[in-house]
């Protein structure tokens, strides 16, 4: 191998290891939670950082987390009939004023920062004729009866 292929194997080499280690970084960050707002009817929005990239990731966390969230953040807070909603956002650059249109606001918050953007990532939910279903950006999954998670495909 003439030297010159050396040495763009070993730069493609490189290159490949710090994408792999950055990677692995990112999906061993903890998740961090910013804030919890009550929505009413069922419905809380969460504000995180780091959240899990992959669906898997999303859900298997959701799964991993739903006792200390029920235990810290009281969260599901369901309706009478079971039913609730609970929506991931990330936080980004934090809480801003709104712009009249496109940001997400909570009245729990005084003004004027009070609103965020708008960059949902995941919700898990439970409907009496549904049951519990997870929506990541890659789709919509149902938990079956027996704990099997499924992706839907009547999307």
């Amino acid at each position: 191998m003439k030297v010159k292929n050396k040495k763009t194997l070993c730069a493609l080499l490189l290159v490949a290891v710090g994408i792999f280690g950055y990677c692995l970084w990112l999906s061993l960050r903890p998740v961090e939670i910013i804030a919890v707002h009550h929505r009413g009817h069922g419905s809380s929005a969460v504000l995180v950082r780091n959240f899990p990239l992959t669906d898997n990731g999303k859900i298997s966390w959701w799964l991993k987390n739903k006792d200390m969230l029920k235990e810290k953040y009281n969260l599901p807070r369901p309706e009478k009939d079971g039913d609730f909603t609970v929506i991931f956002w990330l936080f980004g650059d934090g809480y801003k004023a709104t712009d009249g249109y496109d940001r997400l606001c909570f009245d729990d918050m005084p003004l004027p920062l009070n609103c965020i953007d708008k960059k949902r990532i995941f919700s898990a939910n439970h409907s009496r004729n549904m049951g519990i279903s997870f929506i990541t950006t890659g789709g919509i999954y149902r938990m079956k009866e027996n704990g099997q998670i499924v992706k839907d495909n009547a999307e």
